[in-house]
Formats: C-alpha cells, sequence, structure tokens
C-alpha cells in the first residue's frame, strides 16, 4: 500500500494558476500509474490526468492544453501545473495510485487515494 498526501489547493481567480503536489510514500512509488482525479459537489469522481512510470501523459479533453502533469521518481512526488482556470474547474482534486504502471480512467483501478485537497476558482 501507498499513502498519499496532496497539497497545494486554494482560492483563485478565474484564468489563474495553481500547482497541486502529491508526496508518496510506502511501496515502490515509481512503477505505478498515477493519476490524478476531482469531484464537485453533487458530481461522480472524474478523471483529470494521468502519468505512467516513463512520463506518458493522459489528459481529460476539458483538461488539455491547461493542465500538465508530471511526476519526480525519484522525489516519489507527482504533480498538476493546472493554468487558465475555470470556475467549472473547482472540485476536490484527489491523487491516486494504480495498481499497475497500465494507463487506466477508472477509479475502481486505483488502489490508493490521497485525503483530496479543495480547489475553487472564482468567476
Amino acid at each position: 500500500q501507498v499513502q498519499l498526501v496532496e497539497s497545494g489547493g486554494g482560492l483563485v481567480q478565474a484564468g489563474g494558476s495553481l500547482r497541486l503536489s502529491c508526496a508518496a510514500s510506502g511501496r515502490t512509488f515509481g512503477t505505478y500509474f498515477m493519476g490524478w482525479f476531482r469531484q464537485a459537489p453533487g458530481k461522480e469522481r472524474e478523471f483529470v490526468a494521468g502519468i505512467r512510470w516513463s512520463g506518458s501523459t493522459y489528459y481529460t479533453d476539458s483538461v488539455k492544453g491547461r493542465f500538465t502533469v508530471s511526476r519526480d521518481n525519484a522525489k516519489n512526488m507527482v504533480y498538476l501545473q493546472m493554468n487558465s482556470l475555470k470556475p467549472e474547474d473547482t472540485a476536490v482534486y484527489y491523487c491516486a495510485a494504480g495498481r499497475s504502471d497500465y494507463y487506466t480512467r477508472a477509479p475502481t483501478d486505483f488502489g490508493s487515494w490521497g485525503q483530496g485537497t479543495q480547489v475553487t476558482v472564482s468567476s
């Protein structure tokens, strides 16, 4: 099992930027697919971005060109740089570790989750 702790959320105006960080500890970090999810009030948890050990990245369509996911395997860290934020990006953001290094968007394929960090974008 891997333990995950997110940080970096907050309140920002539309058009602004935030950088989320996820610190991992426990099992070998570098060999697993890492994902970022978000959940807005009354909505299901959705996949936002993910990154394989090799650095291959994946994004949901609504954040392509605005968000960038990265990882530092030596430091056991994953990051989500969010630019040009919109009010519809408001949600609790979660970092999650996959059960393997294969790309997936299904929450059930992720075995470890952080506690979440709130991102609020004002108009």
